[in-house]
C-alpha cells in the first residue's frame, strides 16, 4: 500500500488549511453507551469532561474569530457534559449553525428529560447515530436495547418538529458500516432509510450522512482480532479518490479536545497527532483565522477520508 504521503504527491495534491468555519469541539469522552466502532473509545467508565474555564476560552475566541459558521458539538455523549448549554448558548447568540452529535438513546438517562426541549428552543441541528434501519445490526454494533430507544427517540424528536417538512428543526442520521467494507452510495441509502423508517416507525428526517468507519481505536482493535487490517486498508487505498481527497473536513474545520488541545480533525485528536504547525491548545492562539493556509498532518488513516465517494462528518464528499 503507498503511503499516504506519498500518493498525495503522486496526484500532485497540496492540501492545506482553507478558512477555517467549523469548529468542532469535543466536549468530552462520558458516554451512556460503548459501540463497537467508537474511535474515540467513549463509555460511562470516562471521566474525562471539559471544565468551565476551557468552555469560556472557545467562547471568547469564537468571539475573535471571523469566519467560524458552524459550532459542531461531539463527544462522547456531548449533552453529559455540565456546560454542554452554556456553549450552546454562546453560539446562538452570535447566531452560529449549531449542531449536537447526538446518539438518541442519551435523551432518556437521567436529568436529561429536557434536553431535547433545549434543543428546539435554541434551533439545535441534531446529528443524530443510527447505523442501520434494522434492529439486528444496530444492536450488533451499538449494544442491545438501543434500536429500540434511538426509535423512540427519534419519535419524540419528531413530535417536536424535528425532520418535519415545513420546520427549521434538522434532524440528520448517521450510518457507518458494520464491517470491513465501504459504505453505499449516500443517494440510495438516503431513500432506503426513508422508506424503511417511515413505513414502521412513522418516522421522518432530513438527510441520512454515510461514513467511512476509520481504522483507529476500538475498530483497528476489531479488524485486527480478524486479521483483516491489511485487506481493509488495501481497500481504501484502492479506493483512492483525489476529488473527495480536495474536500476532506479537515480543510476548513477544526477539532478541540476536553482539554483545550487544537487537533486537524477528531480523528488526528484521538490519535494525538499535533496539527501541521505543531501542538497548539486554545489558551496560545487570538482566534481561529490563525490557521489559513497552514500545513494539515496527514497519515494512513486518511484513506477512509478519500475513499470512493470520500467520508467526512457530514457524509460523503461528492
Amino acid at each position: 500500500m503507498r503511503a499516504f504521503l506519498q500518493k498525495l504527491q503522486d496526484e500532485n495534491l497540496t492540501l492545506n488549511r482553507m478558512k477555517t468555519d467549523i469548529l468542532q469541539v469535543n466536549i468530552g469522552r462520558r458516554c451512556n453507551q460503548a459501540c463497537h466502532h467508537c474511535h474515540v473509545e467513549s463509555s460511562p467508565k470516562r471521566t474525562e469532561n471539559m471544565d468551565e474555564k476551557t468552555v469560556d476560552r472557545i467562547i471568547a475566541l469564537m468571539n475573535a474569530s471571523n469566519d467560524i459558521h458552524t459550532l459542531d458539538i461531539t463527544g462522547g455523549a456531548p449533552e453529559l457534559n455540565p456546560y454542554f448549554k452554556k456553549l450552546v448558548l454562546a453560539a446562538r447568540e452570535k447566531n452560529l449553525k449549531i449542531m449536537d452529535r447526538c446518539n438518541l438513546t442519551i435523551l432518556f438517562e437521567p436529568d436529561q428529560e429536557e434536553t431535547a426541549h433545549f434543543l428546539k428552543a435554541n434551533q439545535v441541528h441534531i446529528v443524530a447515530s443510527l447505523p442501520c434501519y434494522s434492529k439486528e445490526n444496530v444492536e450488533k454494533q451499538r449494544g442491545h436495547d438501543v434500536f429500540n430507544k434511538s426509535i423512540e427517540a427519534l419519535k419524540l424528536l419528531n413530535s417536536l418538529g424535528y425532520g418535519k417538512e415545513g420546520t427549521d428543526l434538522m434532524l440528520d442520521l448517521v450510518y457507518n458500516p458494520v464491517g470491513a467494507f465501504l459504505p453505499p452510495a449516500q443517494a440510495k441509502l438516503e431513500s432506503d432509510y426513508k422508506r424503511e423508517l417511515k413505513e414502521f416507525f412513522d418516522i421522518e428526517f432530513n438527510h441520512l450522512f454515510t461514513i467511512t468507519n476509520m481504522p483507529i481505536k476500538r475498530f483497528l482493535n476489531d479488524l485486527k482480532k480478524q486479521n483483516k487490517l491489511e485487506e481493509y486498508m488495501e481497500l481504501l487505498a484502492n479506493n483512492f479518490n483525489p476529488h473527495a481527497a480536495k474536500g476532506v473536513m479537515c480543510r476548513n474545520l477544526i477539532s478541540i479536545s476536553w482539554n483545550g488541545e487544537i487537533f486537524d480533525c477528531d480523528f488526528n485528536q484521538m490519535l494525538d497527532l499535533p496539527m501541521g504547525t505543531g501542538q497548539k491548545n486554545v489558551w496560545e492562539i487570538s482566534s481561529f483565522d490563525e490557521f489559513y493556509d497552514k500545513p494539515i498532518t496527514f497519515a494512513n488513516h486518511c484513506y477512509a477520508c478519500t475513499a470512493g465517494a470520500g467520508s467526512s462528518c457530514g457524509g460523503a464528499l461528492i
